[in-house]
């Protein structure tokens, strides 16, 4: 139990300014510390969400409306709903967690507190959104991708590797976000696929080139626009946001050479608890989730990848078919050492 209050403590801390998701019009957010702790009733359940609640909410009301299950939420960042988790343990009143990456998830389910997934329950999807856990399901995803200023850089200028960035020519050019949690799946994903001594290389290289640190996504989308930096390392549907509102702004954004690890995809998704107290409620939800309307809005409203193959993608997305040759050959599964590169991150400086 002191290690879990400890990892709580220790991942609240790192994570306070890592979550950034497109958000909804409006935000509506709830301290996971706070919300009152009552077990759900027949009618009902409890769902973790370590997305931002103001954005799946529309999803969550529907569900509410076509099924009459009551969904009580306790929002908060991935990685503080996963440690809570394990605080926790078999004690805690949650139904179901949704997490906006694979990392918060592997954590989880590497504590033995997701049960299987229902084979009725499971998304036919292709396996580049799936990993090798039986315990929790793929609902939408995300590409890491380099955005650009075209008025500083040209598309065939552009670097073909991320691991180019170390290259004098883009010496002051590059922004980064080395808090954000999407840039440090990316690093446990480096880690994986290169050595931890290519990755440190990488990041100690970048940071001497004199790349500059923003708090998330966002900022760099901001920055490339204002001409600050000429590229930036953000996910894929930040820029499609912006562009969205106003399709003239002046950034556009590529993949790296086809396998480079720098097109890493990541998943969101969510698992049910062993104790859930209302798990035909819980296998609903997940089941919805993974339903055509579900997928269609992660499509349309949020820029995302749908996970199924059946539901048509946002126009604005690289086809679904094309990802498995742009995206690295790496299994979700090897994305779970998010303390591995948290302790990089702090060695190199970056944290």
């Amino acid at each position: 139990m002191q290690r879990a209050l400890f990892l709580g403590c220790a991942l609240a801390l790192v994570f306070g300014c890592s979550r950034d998701e497109t958000p909804a019009p409006t935000a509506e957010k709830t301290n996971p510390q706070a919300t009152e702790e009552k077990p759900a009733g027949p009618g009902s359940l409890v769902v973790y969400v370590g997305r931002n609640l103001s954005l799946v909410k529309p999803l969550l009301e529907k569900f509410e409306a076509e099924t009459g299950i009551e969904v009580k939420t306790r929002d908060g960042k991935s990685a503080e709903l996963a440690a809570l988790l394990v605080e926790e343990g078999d004690k805690t009143t949650a139904d179901v967690f949704w997490a906006q990456d694979v990392d918060s998830l592997a954590l989880v389910a590497s504590k033995g507190l997701f049960a299987e997934v229902p084979a009725s329950v499971k998304v036919e999807t292709t396996k580049l959104f799936t990993g090798r856990s039986p315990h929790w399901i793929p609902l939408s995803g995300r590409a890491r991708v380099l955005a650009y200023s075209p008025k500083q850089i040209t598309a065939e200028d552009l670097p073909k590797s991320i691991l180019d960035l170390t290259d004098p020519k883009y010496a002051g050019k590059v922004g980064w976000a080395p808090s954000n949690a999407s840039f440090q799946t990316f690093v446990t994903a480096l880690r994986a696929a290169k050595g931890e001594e290519a990755a440190e290389a990488w990041l100690r290289g970048v940071k001497a080139n004199g790349a500059k640190t923003y708090a998330k996504n966002t900022p760099i989308i901001k920055a490339l626009g204002a001409e600050e930096i000429a590229l930036g390392l953000p996910n894929h549907y930040y820029l499609l946001r912006e562009k969205a509102a106003n399709a003239d702004y002046p950034v556009e954004q590529a993949f790296f050479a086809d396998g480079d690890i720098g097109n890493l995809i990541n998943v969101s998704g969510a698992g049910i608890t062993k104790g859930a107290a209302n798990r035909k409620n819980a296998e609903a939800l997940l089941t919805w989730l993974g339903g055509e309307a579900a997928q269609q809005y992660f499509a349309d409203e949020t820029y995302e990848y749908p996970v199924r193959a059946d539901v048509k993608g946002n126009p604005r997305l690289v086809p679904l078919a094309d990802l498995p040759r742009i995206a690295p050959a790496l299994d979700l599964d090897q994305l779970g050492d998010r303390e591995g590169t948290l302790a990089l991150l702090q060695k190199v400086g970056l944290l």
